[in-house]
């Protein structure tokens, strides 16, 4: 008898029934580690964990699809593109080990959303505070650009996650254009009332999207991707991404710490 596309991670349904028989984060977090559904991400993720990049040849890759990271209660939820080939696909654990991940939790460090500012890899005693982090695509693509049907393939991950978060998720922070196209089918799966038309993306955008059962509302914001490209080219300064994370960590309900006092001016003569 053949398995059931819940039961083999190589069937193109496999996410959608795996996914929805997931009875918690936990549940869903474990199962998602194991999906084969789209085979030129494995073929991709594979190759460069046995090729990898000289300065991680002692490194015995991840190498299988990243897990959502942080609490199963988080009222913030920060949804990025895809994991990095040789960062989270290396490490295990969304935004470590590469640039992108260093600015990110740099930032959410600052506004004590975390317990450390850096993030080395999978166990280093990391914790989020309120905060979960995640991806609509869960494993490293080529170029770092998955495919349309690669990005629905994997959708069913990603909207069982949100529904699962759905009693206490208030806000959600779309890390770049990829991300805030991704999420609103996936919002509106999980419940809420996308706008026609769809609200665009853009730095600091934000759409309050109500509740179809009469709910709390969600909170959408957009950030520039927090990717050397835009933080090289100053398209997406420091600045800039701690003061919308600070803002969307208030909306969800959430206490960040405040900006610091400018010092002083020298008195005058």
């Amino acid at each position: 008898m053949q398995p059931a596309p819940a039961d083999d991670p190589d069937h193109p349904r496999h996410p959608a029934e795996a996914a929805a028989r997931a009875t918690g984060l936990t549940d869903l977090d474990r199962v998602v580690t194991h999906c084969r559904a789209c085979p030129r991400l494995v073929a991709w993720r594979e190759e460069t964990a046995r090729t990898k990049r000289r300065a991680y040849q002692d490194w015995d890759y991840w190498a299988r699809p990243i897990p959502g990271f942080g609490p199963p209660d988080a009222p913030l939820v920060l949804v990025g593109l895809a994991p990095a080939a040789h960062g989270a696909n290396r490490t295990g654990r969304i935004f470590t080990g590469d640039p992108s991940g260093d600015l990110l939790y740099a930032a959410l460090h600052e506004l004590g959303l975390t317990n450390r500012p850096e993030s080395v890899r999978h166990g280093d005693g990391l914790e989020l505070y309120g905060v979960r982090i995640t991806d609509p695509v869960r494993c490293a693509p080529p170029d770092n650009k998955p495919s349309t049907a690669e990005r629905d393939t994997c959708r069913p991950w990603i909207t069982r996650e949100l529904q699962l978060l759905r009693p206490t998720v208030r806000t959600v922070v779309a890390l770049g254009g990829f991300a805030w196209q991704a999420m609103l089918p996936v919002i509106a799966d999980a419940g809420w009332t996308v706008p026609h038309p769809r609200p665009a993306f853009g730095h600091a955008a934000r759409a309050t999207l109500p509740a179809r059962d009469g709910g709390p509302d969600l909170q959408l914001y957009g950030c520039y991707h927090v990717s050397p490209r835009n933080t090289n080219t100053g398209r997406l300064t420091v600045p800039m991404l701690r003061d919308l994370l600070r803002e969307a960590a208030r909306s969800a309900g959430l206490d960040p710490r405040p900006e610091p006092s400018p010092p002083p001016s020298p008195p005058p003569g």
